[in-house]
């Protein structure tokens, strides 16, 4: 009788359906900061990333990077433009660019068994230009299957 629960057990496990919920399931965009030249750039400055919740909280997504070369950030599923704050600052200076970021949201699904993520195709960008020079769109499409970068930043180096 053993034998015989050990047998249908077994093939009870085996016959299951193996499911393969993707483990690092981060949906982000991905940006590089370079110089006017096109190099790698490390910024000199502190940066901290915010953004305005519906109910107008803030909600902090980076901060107090310093030093960086790149950074990823979230995008919300809810709304077709994001808004984000890039505050600048340092000893001398403390400025802050609003970056609008529009984009169409899609629901992706692995399996039933899977929660739902929703991927992004980023359909433009505008910003204003108090510390960055310019904000580049490089790769339009936002998932966790392929990590490019999909913004160049350069800051505006007369500062």
């Amino acid at each position: 009788m053993r034998k015989v629960l050990l047998l249908l057990s077994l093939a009870f496990i085996v016959s299951c359906s193996s499911v393969d919920c993707p483990v690092k399931n981060w949906v982000r965009c991905y940006y590089n900061v370079y110089d006017s030249e096109g190099a790698l750039l490390q910024l000199q400055d502190t940066l901290t990333i915010y953004t305005k919740r519906k109910n107008r909280t803030d909600t902090i997504l980076l901060n107090s990077g310093i030093g960086l070369k790149a950074f990823d950030l979230p995008v919300s599923y809810t709304q077709p433009e994001d808004t984000l704050f890039f505050h600048f600052y340092k000893d001398d200076y403390d400025v802050t660019d609003t970056v609008w970021i529009k984009k169409d949201d899609y629901p992706h699904f692995e399996s039933m068994e899977c929660k739902v993520d929703y991927f992004h195709q980023l359909t433009g960008v505008r910003y204003t230009t108090h510390a960055i020079d310019s904000l580049v769109l490089k790769n339009p499409n936002v998932n966790y299957e392929d990590q490019t970068i999909n913004f160049f930043i350069y800051p505006d180096s007369s500062r």
